[in-house]
């Protein structure tokens, strides 16, 4: 069962179950998959599925952040409990030392030497640690490991 099979079914469960917070979440996440097939004209994989709950993890943590500096605890309630929904959908991210052997294999893999280097480093880790580790976390890596 693919990803985007198993979210549609997590949507009918939802709705079996009355549960609207859940359902709203689900909802959100499909569109943004349909929406991205309309205008790629593509069939979504499990990857590209994953890369779209990424990015809506992190603007619900943007939102989250924005909505506690402006004093509105409720509204980060509700994006907090958006993101626990969608963190079902990604697959286990990899520890912090496992991120920084990674990066380090890579940087020794593409003898990268410096912060020059940084793009060619970035660019061959996200597409091998896209949807396993987070992006952020990634780049501080690799910050470190060109610095070294």
């Amino acid at each position: 069962m693919s990803l985007k099979d198993r979210i549609t079914e997590d949507m009918k469960a939802a709705m079996r179950a009355k549960d609207a917070a859940r359902l709203s979440a689900i909802r959100m996440l499909l569109a943004a998959c349909k929406q991205r097939e309309v205008d790629e004209r593509i069939v979504l994989d499990d990857a590209a599925v994953v890369a779209i709950v990424d990015k809506l993890i992190k603007q619900r943590k943007d939102s989250v952040a924005a909505f506690e500096q402006a004093g509105r605890s409720e509204l980060a309630a509700k994006e907090a409990a958006e993101i626990a929904v969608l963190q079902a959908y990604l697959p286990e991210r990899l520890s912090a030392q496992e991120v920084l052997a990674a990066v380090a294999a890579l940087v020794a893999e593409l003898d990268a030497g410096g912060a020059g280097d940084m793009g060619r480093v970035m660019a061959a880790a996200k597409a091998r640690l896209a949807g396993k580790a987070e992006m952020s976390a990634v780049s501080a890596a690799v910050k470190a490991a060109l610095a070294r």
